[in-house]
């Protein structure tokens, strides 16, 4: 099986970024720190509604091996983002969540209320940042050192049946 090449989608959902009101600062910074990484990053930005990030994370995941979203992840009833990712993976990683979460609370006591889900759909990681451009790349930073492992286990071939 031929390999996906080394490609990233990263979704940025923000009322105010998809409406013109706001830069995209966190995306622009997360695709940055993939293009350093090796990826060609594709981007876009949703408002936050929870059936137009589920599209996207479906349409997404048939293209690209790993998809990063920024913000939507916080408490109030507009941050939908965990929702639209559980409803599109398969299943959960939950060790990268839980590493993100612990990291970012060593620094600020307010990550703790972070509800990022990280999970797969297909062969496809799907991982939910914070939308704080500082707080998104220490998030990233956190998984840099497992994330090619991860992505080439999710590649395959196997070594055991499903």
């Amino acid at each position: 099986m031929a390999s996906r090449p080394r490609t990233a989608f990263v979704l940025t959902v923000s009322d105010r970024s998809s409406s013109g009101e706001r830069e995209d600062v966190s995306g622009g910074e997360i695709a940055a720190r993939l293009g350093g990484l090796g990826f060609a990053v594709e981007r876009e930005i949703v408002p936050d509604e929870r059936r137009r990030i589920e599209s996207m994370l479906v349409a997404a995941a048939a293209r690209h091996p790993l998809i990063l979203t920024t913000g939507g992840t916080g408490l109030t009833p507009r941050d939908v983002t965990p929702q639209a990712t559980l409803a599109v993976i398969d299943y959960e990683v939950p060790g990268f969540a839980e590493a993100m979460r612990a990291d970012g609370r060593a620094k600020t006591p307010t990550a703790i209320l972070s509800r990022a889900v990280v999970g797969v759909r297909g062969r496809t990681l799907i991982v939910n940042l914070p939308g704080s451009p500082r707080a998104a790349l220490e998030s990233l930073a956190v998984l840099e050192p497992v994330l090619d492992h991860a992505l080439e286990t999710l590649r395959g071939p196997y070594d055991h049946e499903d």
